[in-house]
Order: structure tokens, then C-alpha cells, then sequence
């Protein structure tokens, strides 16, 4: 497994695993939210919904007759962690690697493979960490559709006969995150997502539950597949901009960042005497230089130019911005008074703002040479961060929806 589908690999391992602010005494914390849990059957027999005993994967797969797969499973095992400043939940990573297969041979010989982790209890001078076993099962197998093309199945399972009175009981005896890496030599696997026109029938007979399967690793590359319990595109990546785990931290580190950052004192010393990972991260981010915060405020990618003539034309403009435009006979420029009349209807804000008063921020012409009025409401307490363009403070209507202070007549 390379470093890069590994690092996706961990995401979703972790993701839900403690939510901001990361204190066992958060009533959010209070509840697990890891995704792909496996329950054991005793529970989720009595259960309706997402509270499954299993995951199964299906995929298509274009292959030699020696092509081989390697499947590998991760899960969280779930430890209660007893300290004289309280208790709580923490986990320990587990992962479960078979010996690579012929795919040929699991057309006639389907694998079940069997494991478990240890449940023994490991004691400290102040802490205890309490484990409770967890028995699972992965089993492996293919159908030839046609020459040189398998449909594989992966079906990992929670076989642990534990009966389970609440959910919490349950959990300690459950598979969480869990979720599985199939990696195949001498072969190619189908997307679900864009499958070719000849194969797009087989992958669409394919019975994923639980799980859904992407690739994983370069674009472009077809080896390797996450069967993954959260809903992901192909070939995700990680930002380069992200320093390291932020457990619910998807797409909004900076946030998280500045609010892990502004914890008190008190809370912080919450998050050092609890979960180490969530120890972890406090520490990062407190010695992280001021450049990383700035990284993390926002970056463009996968520009494109669609069309090369609409960017010449919008050259010959120079600037979208002008100094004035006429309505209702009133020249309007700059800091001149406005009421406001939208028309549109497009959102709360047009009715919320009907008949209030405006000053105009700026005039802008657009790629149809239709003209608007930038506008930065008279009353607005914090007038000065729509002078800067700030979003909610500063709002755009056509001539049509606006009227000259000095045209309107009582």
C-alpha cells in the first residue's frame, strides 16, 4: 500500500472518531459517530437501519488468469480508558492483511478467513484500559462473467457472540471504521462510477452494502480499490495544505483550527488529560508557525480555460468595474443613496431588504455588458466589512432593482 492511499486509508479510519472540541465531556462526545461500524449480530438483529453486523463489496475486475488480490481490512477496537480524571473511549488500530489469492481459484474455492483481537485488560500505576474482544471473519471470492472478466466479493463480518443490551455495550464488542483495501497484481479493476460501455451492465449488477468501492492511488491507475463506508469520488487526496488529523476536520480545517485555538485554559487541560490523539492535535496546532494558518485560507485548483475567445473578450473590457450609470434619468456612481426594490425573489435577503436604503459600493459591468450596483446597506452596524467586500455586507442588484433616494416621491 503506497504512502498515499494509505494517508486516505487513515481518514477514513478516523473520521468521527472525537468531534470538536475534542473533550470527553462534550455532550457530542458523549455518543460515538465513527461511520462503518460492525455491530455484533446479537445487536443489530434488534436494530433497524445502519446497525449492520456486515459489509459487502463488489467490483468488476479486467484480469490475467494469474492475477492475484490482496485484501486488507482496518477497524478501530474500541478500549474504555479508566484515570483518576475520569473515563472515556478511546481506540486502537487494528488491521487484518490475507496472503494474496488467485482470483481464478476463488471462482471454485471461496476464502473465509477468521480473527480476533485480545480483550485482556492492561493496567497502570493511575489508568486502566479495559479491552473487550472483538471476532470477525473476511470472506473472499469471484464468478467468471466472461473470459478475462471477474466480479470479486469481500464480505467482512462481526461473528462475536456477545449479547448486547445497549449500544454502548455493543460498540466495545464492534468492528468501527471499518472498511477494506483490495489491491490486485496482473489486472485492472472497473470503476462503478464510470464503467466502460461493455462492462457498464456487470458493474452495474454489483452489490455493494454498507461499503461503496472507489479507486484509490494515481489517477488513472486501476489496481488498487477502498471499499469505503463513507461516500467518496475517485482518486481522493488529501490537501497538502492539511498538517494532520483533524477526526472531523473535512474541508474545514481552518476553522477547526481557530476554534481549537481559542479553547480556555481549562478546556485545553481537559484535552491533555484525555485522549491522546486528541492530545496530539492540541499540541500541533499550539506550535504550528503562523504560515500554516495562512495556508489553510484558501487555494485555487483545477483552473481551466474553457474557451479562449470568451477570455479575449473579456480582456477588451479592461475592467468590470465603471464609474456611473444612469437610472431613472439619476446618474449613479459611487457613495451615492439608494432604496432598494429586488425583483428576483432568489432568496431570504430579497425580502429582507425590500425598501431599505443602500449606498452604493461600486458599478460593474459583467461579460453581457448588463450593469450592477454594488451595494453596502446606510444602517448596517458593520458597514466597513461590506466596504471590504465581505460576504453577507456587501450585495449586488441590477438597475432595475434600485431607485435614486432623490427620484422617490412620498
Amino acid at each position: 500500500m503506497t504512502p498515499q492511499i494509505d494517508q486516505i486509508a487513515r481518514a477514513v479510519l478516523y473520521e468521527g472518531y472525537l468531534l470538536y472540541p475534542y473533550r470527553p465531556s462534550a455532550m457530542k462526545n458523549q455518543q460515538r459517530w465513527n461511520f462503518g461500524v460492525l455491530y455484533p449480530p446479537a445487536w443489530s438483529a434488534t436494530q433497524t437501519g445502519s446497525d449492520r453486523s456486515y459489509f459487502q463489496t463488489e467490483c468488476v475486475t479486467v484480469c490475467s488468469e494469474g492475477a492475484e488480490l490482496t485484501v486488507s481490512v482496518r477497524f478501530l477496537q474500541i478500549v474504555k480508558r479508566e484515570e483518576t480524571a475520569g473515563t472515556w473511549q478511546e481506540a486502537i488500530e487494528r488491521r487484518v492483511t490475507l496472503d494474496p489469492m488467485l482470483v481464478v481459484a476463488l471462482t471454485e474455492n471461496r476464502l473465509v478467513h477468521s480473527f480476533s483481537v485480545s480483550g485482556e485488560d492492561s493496567t497502570a500505576a493511575e489508568d486502566a484500559v479495559r479491552k473487550f474482544p472483538v471476532h470477525g471473519q473476511v470472506e473472499v471470492s469471484s464468478a467468471r462473467i466472461r473470459p478475462g472478466v471477474f466480479r470479486l466479493t469481500v464480505r467482512v463480518r462481526n461473528v462475536g457472540a456477545f449479547p448486547a443490551e445497549t449500544r454502548d455495550v455493543a460498540l466495545v464488542h464492534s468492528l468501527a471504521s471499518a472498511h477494506a483495501v483490495l489491491q490486485l497484481n496482473n489486472g485492472a479493476f472497473v470503476s462503478q462510477l464510470d464503467a466502460p460501455e461493455t462492462l457498464r451492465d456487470d458493474a452495474a449488477a454489483c452489490q455493494n452494502i454498507g461499503v461503496w468501492p472507489v479507486l484509490v492511488g494515481e489517477a488513472g491507475t486501476r489496481d488498487t480499490i477502498l471499499a469505503s463506508p463513507i461516500i467518496l469520488y475517485e482518486y481522493p487526496e488529501l490537501a497538502p495544505e492539511s498538517k494532520g488529523d483533524l477526526f472531523d476536520g473535512t474541508e474545514i480545517d481552518e476553522i477547526l483550527t481557530l476554534r481549537i485555538l481559542t479553547l480556555s485554559d481549562a478546556e485545553k487541560e481537559e484535552v491533555r488529560r484525555s485522549d491522546d490523539r486528541a492530545r496530539r492535535i492540541l499540541e500541533r496546532l499550539e506550535t504550528s508557525p503562523p504560515e500554516h494558518l495562512l495556508e489553510l485560507h484558501g487555494a485555487m485548483r483545477g483552473m481551466r480555460q474553457a474557451r479562449s475567445d470568451a477570455w479575449s473578450a473579456w480582456d477588451t473590457l479592461d475592467s468590470g468595474a465603471v464609474e456611473s450609470s444612469v437610472v431613472n434619468g439619476v446618474e449613479l456612481k459611487k457613495g451615492d443613496r439608494v432604496r432598494l426594490r429586488p425583483r428576483k425573489r432568489a432568496d431570504i435577503f430579497d425580502t429582507l431588504l425590500e425598501g431599505r436604503v443602500a449606498v452604493v459600493e461600486a458599478v460593474e459591468q459583467d461579460f453581457e455588458n448588463k450593469i450592477h450596483f454594488a451595494v453596502v446597506l446606510e444602517d448596517d452596524p458593520v458597514r466597513d466589512l461590506g466596504e471590504l467586500r465581505q460576504a453577507g455586507h456587501r450585495f449586488f442588484f441590477s438597475s432595475e432593482e434600485v431607485e435614486p433616494v432623490e427620484s422617490i416621491h412620498s
